[in-house]
């Protein structure tokens, strides 16, 4: 590894972070796994929008 240039250096630090944010995904899946059930997993309610999480309240129904 000797004269490496400038590119090269770079080359080698984007797949040293791929590799770090792969392991990293990787552990984050397992974790999710292990902690949540699979029935929680697949509960989602695709397409609704609860009211509850509506951050302008404003626009719900107008200013007063």
């Amino acid at each position: 590894m000797e004269n490496l240039s400038n590119f090269q250096l770079l080359e080698y630090a984007a797949w040293g972070i791929s590799a770090v944010l792969g392991l990293w995904m990787l552990f984050d899946m397992l974790r999710t796994n292990h902690v949540y059930s699979e029935q929680t997993l697949l509960s989602s309610k695709e397409g609704e929008i609860e009211d509850v999480l509506v951050i302008d309240p404003p626009h719900q129904g107008g200013h007063r």
